[in-house]
């Protein structure tokens, strides 16, 4: 078991964690239809920042913010970023370029930790599994604290891309709405700090299992009966029973086929009756930030005891994780 110490989120929708919790809590949504943001593609619903931000300094800023935001409890735990024992793990669909280990080094030495970073790039189950890796190793004592940063940037590159499949949606999307159109991008940087140290404090929540499978269908298509997503949930529920769980945060990109599978994952597992939150409305799919960004707001919604609104009326990798607020 590993403890959540401090966070952060950075998105168009604001700066901090809980101005990001305070817009989603009003109904304010980052997304909009951008004409002129990048010269040969055309229009496309997305949530970007209103200035061009560059990868590094925006990771650094998120790391940052998270270390002034939680304040006593990374004392507590003896955290230094510059400590042998603090391991630096970027979750990244793309960085700033091809070579994704560059962007995480630059950030690592900034901070004057000597330990390699770990660089995940994992799609879109990128934040989760960076998660997941920080858990495994802080509890196989190979280190003390793990800084999960997750973030991307579009470019024109990525939204020609989706573009090229087909999968945008060309006005704000609807999660689970028969009338989905497809997904819509967005930025931002989101960072989680977690230890195995039991702080004196209370933590922000735990993190208690996670799960990562493959289920191996297809090379961009998810499988029609959820199987990957299923056995991520029913690994999780280990130990829990699905009464027990307080929300349940879905990936929820408004494509005709991932939705399906989600839907009937959740079906299978016995969670059909667990509230729900779906952040892409708000906040779009911001990709390798994704997991760490809505993990958060997860958390939040929980320990306040409420649940966002959805706006509306996982490919072949997936992975689940189980955290517990107090």
């Amino acid at each position: 078991m590993v403890y959540c110490v401090g966070h952060n989120i950075i998105s168009p929708l604001g700066e901090g964690s809980m101005a990001n919790y305070e817009a989603v809590r009003a109904g304010r949504s980052g997304l909009k239809v951008h004409t002129q943001r990048f010269e040969d593609v055309e229009p496309f619903c997305a949530s970007l920042f209103e200035e061009p931000q560059d990868f590094v300094p925006l990771c650094i800023k998120s790391v940052e913010d998270a270390i002034e935001d939680s304040g006593f409890r990374s004392q507590d735990v003896g955290f230094r970023l510059e400590d042998s024992e603090t391991v630096f793990i970027l979750s990244t669909t793309k960085g700033d370029n091809l070579d994704l280990l560059t962007p995480a080094q630059k950030i690592a030495q900034h901070f004057g930790n000597p330990n390699p970073p770990i660089v995940v790039s994992n799609a879109c189950t990128s934040g989760v599994c960076a998660q997941i890796t920080a858990m495994r190793l802080l509890e196989a004592g190979l280190y003390r604290h793990a800084v999960v940063i997750g973030c991307d940037i579009q470019t024109k590159f990525i939204v020609s891309g989706f573009q090229a499949f087909k999968a945008l949606s060309p006005e704000p999307c609807l999660p689970f709405s028969p009338e989905r159109k497809g997904l819509n991008l967005g930025e931002a940087a989101a960072t989680i700090i977690y230890t195995r140290q039991q702080p004196e404090g209370k933590p922000l929540w735990t993190l208690e299992a996670g799960s990562i499978h493959n289920d191996a269908n297809h090379i961009s298509a998810p499988s029609r009966t959820g199987e990957g997503a299923y056995r991520c949930l029913t690994d999780v529920l280990q130990g829990a029973s699905p009464e027990e769980i307080t929300l349940l945060g879905v990936h929820g990109t408004a494509t005709l086929y991932n939705d399906d599978m989600e839907k009937i994952a959740i079906e299978r597992a016995g969670l059909q009756k667990a509230p729900i939150s779906a952040l892409k409305p708000y906040f779009g799919h911001t990709m390798g930030a994704a997991g760490v960004l809505e993990t958060i707001l997860c958390a939040m919604t929980a320990k306040q005891g409420t649940v966002i609104k959805m706006l509306s009326g996982f490919g072949g990798v997936n992975a689940t994780i189980r955290i517990k607020c107090e």
